[in-house]
C-alpha cells in the first residue's frame, strides 16, 4: 500500500425499521443493537453515545494491554470509566468526555505515567480529538 493511501479499518451497516428507535448494527461478523433509553426508545441496547464511549474505552484498554505486553510490564487489569457530557447552551454547546483509568498490577510510578500518556495516543482518542471528516452521500 502506498504511503498516505487510505486504509479501511472497519465498516458498519445500521438499519432502523418500524420499531421506535432500536437499530440493528452489523460490524464485521457481529450484530449489535442500539437504542434510546425509555421513554423515547425501548432501551433495547446501548445509546449511540454509549456506543461511542464503548469504542473509546475498548480502544484504550486494548492499546494499554498491547503496550504493557510488549514491555513485559506486570499490568493485570485495565478499567476505563467514561462519561460524555455537554457543556454550555445552544451554538456554544461543546462535547466533553471524561476518562479515568484504573491500572491493576505492580506498576511503578513511571510505568503508570507512561500508560496515561499512551491512553492519549490511542487510535480512537486521536480520531476523536483530531476531528473526523464525515462525508454523507444519498444512494
Amino acid at each position: 500500500m502506498a504511503e498516505g493511501a487510505a486504509k479501511l479499518v472497519a465498516t458498519a451497516d445500521v438499519e432502523i425499521a418500524e420499531s421506535r428507535y432500536a437499530c440493528s448494527i452489523i460490524t464485521g461478523d457481529h450484530t449489535l443493537t442500539a437504542d434510546e433509553p425509555a421513554p423515547e426508545g425501548t432501551d433495547a441496547g446501548p445509546s449511540p453515545f454509549g456506543l461511542l464511549l464503548s469504542s473509546l474505552g475498548s480502544c484504550t484498554a486494548i492499546t494499554l494491554r498491547m503496550y504493557a505486553d510488549r514491555k513485559s510490564w506486570p499490568l493485570q487489569r485495565v478499567h476505563v470509566r467514561l462519561a460524555f457530557r455537554w457543556e454550555g447552551e445552544g451554538a456554544a454547546r461543546t462535547p466533553h468526555i471524561d476518562r479515568s483509568l484504573k491500572l491493576d498490577g505492580s506498576l511503578d510510578a513511571e510505568q503508570r505515567a507512561r500508560c496515561a500518556e499512551i491512553a492519549e495516543k490511542t487510535p480512537v482518542t486521536r480520531a476523536l480529538k483530531g476531528g473526523i471528516e464525515i462525508k454523507t452521500t444519498l444512494v
